[in-house]
């Protein structure tokens, strides 16, 4: 009698990084950015949502094309394209709330069912949603996809929370920061503690980043009066795009490693 079944047989590194604390610091930081540069490029620039939305939907199309031709790990690359992600999330987001007329809780919920969406055609396409198991171009595209639309709804949720506009929760800020931070924190315990799919905390960790980034974000540039700090938007993404790059350099950044897995006869 022939049993089959599935035994690793080694490792391979994918183009994504390790899941590491760095990565995590990288990660808000970008996304922090995003808020800052969508808001510069539809808001002070006065491109609005729409056109803000078709400029960085050609970027992020290039850089994840570019990322899944690159051969090997890029940090750069990478990091670049995950920018670009969050900034499309922005106007995005922005877009559906505002020029649509959906309301926050109308935009969450739309865009919440598109990320589970797609985590399910992942799923279903590939066998798994995990870093780990990237290894196609279509896992790939998948990935990026999941991303931006994890990168949206993380922003719907922070101008939800924190906004003082009309149908928000208008906790602030601050308020909203420290909201998301302890959701992060939440997360991170049940990592250490508990046997919690890794998989499953890793992408509710990836969407709650994302609106402490927006929280973060608003809070460096919206006027005194609306509780921000009005610093320039340009002024904040610079610094922030400085930060990052001096992040991706000298922080220690390697490729995560994917399983390997083959059919055996006994």
């Amino acid at each position: 009698m022939t049993n089959r079944a599935h035994s690793p047989v080694g490792q391979a590194v994918t183009k994504v990084p390790a899941v590491t604390l760095g990565f995590w610091i990288i990660k808000i930081a970008a996304t922090t950015l995003g808020e800052t540069g969508g808001d510069w490029v539809t808001m002070s620039l006065k491109l609005g949502y729409l056109i803000g939305t078709a400029i960085f939907a050609v970027i992020f199309v290039l850089l994840v094309s570019a990322q899944i031709k690159a051969r090997q790990f890029h940090p750069f690359l990478f990091w670049a394209t995950i920018v670009a992600t969050t900034t499309l999330g922005t106007t995005i987001a922005d877009f559906a709330d505002r020029s649509l007329g959906l309301g926050y809780p109308g935009g969450v919920a739309i865009v919440s069912g598109l990320l589970v969406a797609s985590l399910a055609t992942w799923y279903w396409a590939e066998g798994s949603v995990s870093v780990q198991n990237i290894g196609t171009p279509k896992a790939e595209w998948f990935y990026w996809c999941t991303i931006m639309f994890s990168q949206t709804l993380g922003t719907a949720l922070g101008d939800w929370v924190a906004g003082s506009d009309r149908g928000s929760l208008g906790f602030g800020y601050e308020y909203g920061a420290l909201i998301f931070g302890v959701g992060l924190a939440v997360v991170a315990a049940l990592y250490f503690l508990t046997k919690i799919s890794h998989t499953a905390l890793f992408w509710a960790a990836f969407v709650l980043t994302r609106p402490l980034g927006a929280t973060l974000g608003d809070l460096l540039d919206k006027p005194l009066a609306q509780g921000g700090l009005h610093i320039s938007r340009l002024y904040a993404s610079l610094i922030l795009l400085c930060f990052i790059v001096a992040c991706v350099a000298l922080i220690p950044q390697r490729a995560a490693k994917r399983r390997k897995a083959v059919r055996q006869a006994q």
